[in-house]
């Protein structure tokens, strides 16, 4: 029967995908900021999302015991935590730029003290500072 009345249905087509909180995540994190005058791109990850915790690299790649040490951090750190990267590419500026802007939070260094005295050191990607840390510390 009709009444003559007229309705207007209400639908509701809630979209919500995956791929929308991954851009929310990534657009939140990515940040550009300037140091010594230079742009730096940086993906400020939560470290639970960081594609890895730590990044390791030797001071210089043609120095071998510099690359074998590493070697020794790198597996001591990919044992505990899994998710660590090596970079031997480029000055250790260029790596740290790199790491900075796929989201690593911690470069760890092994330069020549590292020989001497088993202290690496840890470069953090908000602050940008740098502390000399005990091997069996980290």
């Amino acid at each position: 029967k009709k009444t003559g009345e007229s309705f207007v249905p209400h639908v509701i087509e809630p979209s919500f995908g995956v791929e929308r909180l991954v851009m929310a995540v990534l657009s939140a994190a990515y940040h550009e900021d300037e140091v010594n005058g230079e742009k730096r791109t940086v993906l400020k990850l939560p470290e639970a999302f960081a594609p890895f915790r730590f990044c390791v690299s030797p001071l210089l790649k043609n120095k071998p015991e510099l690359v074998e040490k590493a070697r020794t951090v790198y597996q001591i750190l990919r044992k505990k935590y899994g998710n660590v990267t090596w970079d031997d590419s480029g000055n250790i500026g260029k790596r740290y730029r790199k790491q900075d802007e796929i989201g690593t939070p911690k470069c760890v260094v092994i330069d020549f003290d590292t020989l001497e005295d088993d202290t690496v050191t840890v470069r953090d990607r908000d602050t940008l500072a740098q502390t000399r840390v005990k091997i069996n510390e980290l």
